[in-house]
């Protein structure tokens, strides 16, 4: 696919979402691996990858959120603990 067509693609979508320039619009790639074990410095990188390396998935996605229009409502205590 070109980049004009999946530009226009993304811009319809977000008419149809009606999300405006003012939206705090934030994009995040899902579909990562991030080590997080500290490694022996004669460790193989292959198989054993250094504390932080990011590691991209074949089938990593990207996700485009709208941080304005996703509100945090925190849960509320239930008052009455019976069942």
């Amino acid at each position: 696919m070109r980049s004009a067509e999946w530009i226009g693609q993304l811009n319809i979508a977000l008419q149809e979402l009606k999300w405006t320039s003012e939206d705090e619009i934030v994009v995040e790639i899902g579909g990562a691996i991030t080590s997080g074990i500290r490694q022996p410095e004669d460790a193989n990188p292959k198989w054993a990858k250094q504390l932080g390396t990011v590691t991209y998935q074949n089938d990593a996605f990207i996700v485009i959120k709208n941080k304005s229009r996703n509100p945090v409502i925190p849960s509320k205590p239930q008052n009455d603990q019976s069942p």
